[in-house]
């Protein structure tokens, strides 16, 4: 490359979102985030079109891999929609674009040309709609990866929360959980912490499943049969581990201040004190990975495509830490 700056992919997500929006406000601005390059991969002609609609004067280079100086502001790897795209209303014709923005800055950051990617939401449907089964972007950026296993990690308000099962029905929880999938999940947690986030010695609490942690068994026992034998063979390699613990008293400001990480049971045992404490400016963090992915904590938000009418909060905070985690590895 020409440049020491790392270049940092940002994929526009669902066309009828507001993922262009985003892009296309970020690309009015007068400046962008020093010590990076930025490029946006989406269709040009959309990002155009939104930015008319919002009234905002968005500019932007094309992408050059190899440019000679460093580029200032935004910069475009144009892939091109199926179909026109307008705002608010999905189109699974342009569901295969999706994936191929994604296969573009994954590609990228696999070659070495992309230090780091951040995402836009998509919309699951209107791509299955299309054709491809499709279950989310942790799961498809495995996939593509070749990645035996992931773990998604929500960062804000001061926290990170990191999930030992993700999109599964409750009733479907307990019996995924096993000390295998613990043991798992806890060494890529410790191991991203480490080694993407530079973290010498990471210190990570573990929420127990049951109330009370089970209460010593008598509010269930996967936290005796299941969870303390994970923990405690971890622990004997060296792992600092404290659980697990009750998750109505884990997520206050004394028990969180020696802690590098939570690791909870399920989506909707940790992510609702995180998203509370940070809505609108969360990151969505996929673990385990042998890239950097940061992705916006919100969705597609289709009833505002268009209006102006958005924060670029988590956006801006993606960003942020798509290039502080590509500065850590580069070092």
């Amino acid at each position: 490359m020409a440049t020491a700056l790392p270049v940092i992919a940002i994929t526009a997500g669902e066309p009828a979102g507001i993922g262009p929006d985003l892009l296309a406000l970020l690309a009015a601005r007068p400046a962008l985030p020093a010590g990076a390059r930025w490029v946006a991969i989406a269709d040009r002609h959309l990002l155009a079109s939104r930015a008319a609609q919002l009234g905002v004067d968005a500019q932007w280079a094309g992408f050059q891999p190899d440019a000679p100086a460093p580029v200032r502001g935004l910069e475009v790897l144009h892939v091109p929609l199926a179909a026109p795209a307008e705002a608010g209303v999905l189109n699974a014709a342009n569901g295969r674009y999706v994936l191929n923005t994604l296969d573009a800055a994954i590609d990228g950051c696999l070659a070495g040309q992309f230090a780091a990617m951040v995402t836009a939401p998509v919309h699951k449907g209107v791509i299955n709609d299309a054709g491809v089964a499709f279950s989310g972007h942790t799961e498809y950026l495995a996939e593509r990866t070749h990645t035996p296993r992931v773990v998604m990690m929500l960062t804000g308000g001061g926290m990170r929360v990191a999930l030992a099962t993700t999109h599964l029905p409750l009733a479907q929880v307990a019996p995924s959980l096993t000390p295998a999938l613990l043991d798992e999940v806890l060494r890529i947690v410790h191991a991203d912490l480490h080694d993407k986030f530079g973290i010498a010695q990471p210190h990570i609490l573990v929420a127990g499943l049951n109330p009370h942690a089970g209460e010593g068994g008598h509010m269930g026992r996967e936290e005796l049969d299941v969870i303390i034998p994970a923990l405690d063979a971890l622990r004997a390699e060296g792992l600092r581990l404290s659980g697990p613990l009750p998750a109505d008293t884990l997520f206050n400001p004394a028990t969180l201040a020696d802690a590098d990480a939570v690791l909870a049971m399920y989506h909707d045992q940790g992510l609702p004190v995180l998203k509370y404490a940070s809505f609108g400016h969360g990151i969505n963090v996929t673990l385990g990975l042998p890239i950097v992915r940061t992705s916006v904590d919100h969705g597609t938000a289709l009833s505002l495509a268009g209006t102006g009418q958005i924060d670029p909060g988590s956006l801006d905070a993606a960003m942020a830490l798509a290039q502080q985690l590509a500065s850590v590895r580069a070092a």
